[in-house]
């Protein structure tokens, strides 16, 4: 398929032809949502933690006895009805990773960068060079391509001026392309990525289904060599069983004559 090129003024010049298996895959909303969750949990610390009625110092003694008193019966002030006491059921550390295959995160970059393209949402640029690496030099840029929602800037390997002219900038954001994720194509509305960055991510993530045709032409192949490899070698291990049987059947009629 193809997609219209920009210049860093937002005219237009050649399209681009870019990989079906990347930017033509169908959506699955399952998929992408399920790595996102996952992405989100990842990023989770798990650190909180409250302190249990056994956690908290103090409370060794019995508040009161326990009857006369016409009050409820207490054993202890770190109870969790007691102020300062211990929680029930409090947030204890844990770990929120979910691990996800690996064919899953690229089939959801698949999906959305597929979505993206189908919405008008990607833009592709032939390059992004810029002056100097000021702040308004990226406004200048995103303004001629016509970007103000929240973008995600890709390239195809980290460049300096572009991180920092854009690290300012209140939701736009810059990755190189073998760092892509879903959960920052989801998070941003406009994807714009450099021509070199979609090569670099169809050679990462594209399906390539030749490559997959070819091993297996070529399996079956080795396996006939192999085939005939081992008829040859069980004909030369008979050729001597068979002159072993002719000397024996001699042997055997000159015993018979000499009889």
């Amino acid at each position: 398929m193809r997609l219209p090129m920009l210049d860093t003024t937002g005219k237009s010049i050649d399209p681009i032809e870019v990989s079906d298996g990347l930017f033509g895959v169908p959506m699955n909303q399952a998929l992408v949502h399920q790595v996102a969750v996952s992405h989100m949990a990842n990023a989770r610390q798990g650190t909180s933690a409250t302190k249990t009625r056994g956690m908290v110092s103090g409370g060794g003694a019995k508040p009161w006895r326990q009857k006369h008193t016409g009050r409820a019966r207490q054993g202890s002030t770190r109870s969790p009805q007691w102020r300062g006491g211990g929680i029930v059921f409090g947030p204890q550390p844990r770990d929120y990773t979910q691990r996800i295959p690996k064919k899953m995160n690229r089939g959801a970059i698949r999906c959305i960068l597929s979505q993206k393209a189908r919405d008008e949402k990607l833009l592709v640029v032939k390059d992004i060079q810029l002056s100097q690496a000021k702040t308004r030099e990226m406004v200048k840029l995103l303004s001629s391509l016509g970007v103000t929602s929240p973008a995600l800037i890709v390239t195809s390997a980290p460049q300096r001026d572009v991180m920092l002219s854009a690290k300012n900038l209140e939701r736009v954001k810059t990755l190189p392309a073998q760092q892509l994720n879903a959960l920052d194509l989801l998070q941003h509305d406009r994807v714009v990525m450099t021509e070199e960055a979609v090569r670099r991510a169809e050679s990462l993530w594209a399906l390539d289904m030749p490559a997959v045709v070819i091993e297996a032409e070529t399996e079956p192949a080795v396996d006939e060599a192999a085939d005939e490899a081992t008829d040859m070698a069980g004909v030369e291990e008979e050729a001597p069983d068979a002159e072993e049987a002719e000397e024996t059947s001699g042997e055997d009629a000159a015993e018979e004559r000499e009889e």
